[in-house]
């Protein structure tokens, strides 16, 4: 069940990590002085954007090793 839902809906991983990617630049962003008000926020947008960047990252590659299985099988 997993090894479908990694390959048949392998754009999640994309979005997971385009949106993490979002959240940590604009939590960066936020810990300049001019921000200062905003410094809680930007951190737990730094944060959840981190853990995006990384299950986007985790995902792509667990498709890659499903795909790599798969034309390794074929080929025997």
């Amino acid at each position: 069940m997993i090894q479908a839902l990694v390959r048949d809906y392998a754009w999640i991983h994309l979005a997971i990590g385009l949106f993490g990617n979002f959240c940590f630049v604009v939590g960066s962003v936020m810990f300049f002085k001019m921000f200062d008000a905003y410094y809680t926020l930007g951190v737990w947008l730094f944060l959840v954007g981190s853990l995006g960047m990384f299950l986007g990252s985790l995902g792509e590659l667990a498709k890659s090793i499903y795909e790599k299985r798969e034309t390794r099988g074929a080929g025997s």
